[in-house]
């Protein structure tokens, strides 16, 4: 097992790092009280072809392999520190990725093209009110009338969803059938009448990631919008699940590096009762699980974008990469801020907006309890 970057991986990594230091310094307090999204740095992204790394070139994507794109990721949640732009361009990804498997020939050629650029935002809807982490008892439906299907229902917590211009739906077509084989997924175009997007959620953190609740009422899309064949829902939502919980943690990997290099350089220098606060077990013990859990963290995330890239199942893995990411993660936002004393309660100081990040890591792409179902149940108990 060679567990080095090749010479390609390591140049996409600095490059990137270069770039969101430089390009992606935008005043993230100001878009938190605004709610606004960054558009600007959002298109820097697309410039910088971050959005188009794992696509083929005939969609205008890079052609990268998806541990590259992983690494990248990983680059991106280190140098740049509004996750919330973070997190909207890997659901911008993913959806791309959605298409990519799944959808026909003239779906990717239509859409593709749109994600590698950025010139279009997407969206995936699957979580509704009534059923959260039971996504798959969802109550969206999707009828077949004629050439069309009609959507009725609604969907909530969708991220980017107020800004979308095409939002990837999943809906039961068949109520007689379980979750295998009563779901399906198609794309909904912004604009198309009967689609409604509501304006965004206040939240606690990810504040320029704008969430919101999508609603369907007699919305009519034509059959060769859905991706995939009719009752492949559940089979296309637990293959893009194993991408997602692959992805998103490797930004917090990222996020994870630059908090942990950020309190050792605080310890070091500040000081107490004549040395430096690093030189205390008790500061140095959180520093030290923040570098265990990192170095931890990028051999699962890696396994699992290895096996994605050959075209294998990960969901052991990917289950493992987001329990345990999102719970590391966490703990070393609040070590951030508990070492950094008063200063980490302080805005000015951007502790506390990455601890306040952090907490729905823990609940997004399938909560913590939910990873620990899914692993116990894949070990058989």
């Amino acid at each position: 097992m060679d567990f080095r970057l090749t010479e390609e991986q390591v140049s996409l990594r600095e490059s990137i790092i270069r770039f969101a230091r430089s390009e992606l310094s935008h005043d993230i307090r100001s878009f938190e009280t605004n709610g606004s999204f960054p558009w600007d740095a959002w298109r820097k992204c697309a410039e910088m072809q971050i959005m188009a790394l794992p696509f083929p070139e005939r969609y205008g994507g890079c052609g990268a392999d998806f541990l590259s794109t992983v690494h990248a990721m990983q680059a991106l949640g280190y140098a740049c520190r509004d996750a919330g732009l973070v997190h909207a361009i890997g659901t911008q990804i993913l959806c791309g990725l959605q298409i990519l498997l799944f959808g026909g020939e003239e779906i990717k050629d239509k859409y593709l093209p749109l994600i590698c650029r950025g010139e279009k935002v997407f969206a995936q809807a699957i979580t509704e009110p009534a059923s959260g982490s039971d996504a798959l008892s969802m109550a969206t439906r999707a009828e077949r009338q004629g050439e069309s299907y009609v959507i009725n229902g609604s969907k909530i917590f969708i991220s980017n969803g107020p800004i979308a211009d095409a939002v990837i739906v999943f809906a039961v077509t068949n109520s007689e059938k379980k979750a295998l084989g009563g779901i399906s997924c198609c794309i909904v175009e912004k604009g198309t009448p009967g689609f409604k997007q509501c304006k965004p959620f206040e939240k606690m953190g990810l504040t320029t990631l704008l969430n919101g609740e999508l609603v369907f009422e007699n919305c009519m899309i034509p059959l060769e919008r859905m991706l995939g064949k009719e009752g492949q829902g559940g089979i296309i939502f637990s293959e893009s699940m194993e991408w997602e919980r692959t992805l998103l943690p490797a930004a917090h990997i990222g996020t994870m590096e630059r908090v942990c290099e950020t309190s050792v350089k605080y310890v070091k220098e500040r000081s107490a009762f004549g040395k430096s606060i690093g030189s205390y077990q008790s500061v140095a013990n959180k520093i030290a699980d923040m570098k265990m859990n990192i170095e931890l963290g990028k051999l699962i995330v890696w396994k699992a974008a290895m096996l994605k890239g050959q075209g294998k199942r990960a969901s052991l893995e990917s289950s493992v990469c987001k329990l345990f990411v999102s719970e590391s993660l966490k703990k070393a936002c609040l070590d951030a801020v508990q070492v950094h004393g008063g200063y980490g309660y302080m805005t000015e100081y951007e502790i506390e907006r990455d601890l306040r990040d952090s907490i729905a890591s823990t609940i997004y792409s399938g909560t913590t309890e939910m990873q620990q179902n899914i692993i116990s149940r894949l070990m058989g108990l």
